[in-house]
């Protein structure tokens, strides 16, 4: 492996447990708080990534390298346990946990995109002439630029993708759960019956795929404009 596929990898895969880890460890602090101590009791109240890792390390290790060597970028998954009659006592409760993992995305976008400006406005980085998902920015000189400009513009493009794809409003993603936010109560039950049936949660992810194309690229595309990289 040449250095320079190793730094990619280790870029790429960084940015990635990180950003999976503290989405996790969000809806796992989110729900402790508020009454639900089975992820806590799992260990994945935590950045540290070993607890994460055990629980699904297909989806954290084995996936996201299929996709690197096979693709140049990086998917996978991660999960963090709760109790299913706390979230259908306290369906609120449950989706201000399941918004938890989204806005743990967006926390990491928000960071990059003002790390990025200071960056530009400083000098330290350029906005990249050829911008791809990965060469938002480009260092200006030193080793240490190059190495900032490829982690922050993983993460910021890595995380609006996270971000917007878990709010899909379909089983099993985290949009389906933050929806009980508006629905009345009176539907609740019926409607968590509805999401929990066998097979929804592969039609959703099928749903997310076919759709998120048409919503994943425009959002990069505006996130882009707004931090000025066009």
């Amino acid at each position: 492996m040449s250095d320079s596929t190793l730094f990619d990898l280790l870029s790429w895969y960084l940015v990635f447990l990180f950003s999976l880890v503290l989405h996790e460890a969000s809806h796992a602090w989110a729900a402790w708080k508020m009454g639900d101590p089975t992820a806590h009791s799992g260990g994945q109240v935590s950045l540290d990534p070993t607890p994460h890792i055990k629980r699904e390390p297909i989806g954290m290790v084995v996936l996201p390298l299929v996709t690197f060597f096979s693709n140049g970028w990086m998917i996978g998954w991660a999960s963090a346990p709760y109790n299913r009659q706390w979230a259908d006592r306290f369906p609120k409760r449950a989706a201000i946990m399941a918004l938890a993992g989204p806005a743990a995305n967006l926390a990491i976008v928000a960071v990059a995109f003002a790390v990025i400006k200071a960056g530009v406005a400083t000098g330290f980085l350029a906005f990249s002439t050829s911008l791809d998902f990965e060469r938002i920015v480009v260092g200006t000189g030193s080793d240490w630029a190059y190495i900032a400009a490829r982690f922050l513009s993983i993460a910021f493009s890595l995380n609006v993708i996270l971000f917007a794809f878990n709010l899909l409003p379909v089983p099993p993603l985290d949009g389906s759960s933050i929806i009980k936010l508006i629905l009345p109560a009176s539907v609740l039950p019926g409607y968590n019956r509805l999401i929990s049936a066998p097979g929804m949660a592969l039609i959703g992810l099928l749903a997310a795929w076919y759709v998120f194309p048409h919503i994943g690229g425009p959002l990069l595309r505006a996130s882009l404009t707004a931090l000025g990289a066009y």
